[in-house]
């Protein structure tokens, strides 16, 4: 079955840090989901017309900034 990703989003408090004027030119979500079956899995999603190669750069970019000591975590408050 397949859920909009808006509302799950919104219930996991998820947000976005945008300015005046930005814009989201594409997403990718990577997903931590425990099944019915008590099984945990990932699930990766991504925006319309997002290449493999598009889902790697975000992916290595993001792990890049993650792994950066100036990275600001939220539970770093």
């Amino acid at each position: 079955m397949s859920e909009q990703a808006g509302p799950i989003l919104d219930g996991l408090g998820i947000t976005l840090d945008l300015g005046d004027g930005d814009l989201v030119a594409s997403a990718m979500i990577v997903a931590k989901v425990v099944r019915a079956d008590g099984q945990v899995t990932l699930l990766i999603e991504d925006s319309e017309g997002m290449t493999w190669l598009d889902q790697y750069g975000l992916i290595a970019a993001a792990s890049d900034l993650i792994r950066s000591p100036s990275f600001e975590r939220d539970d770093d408050d």
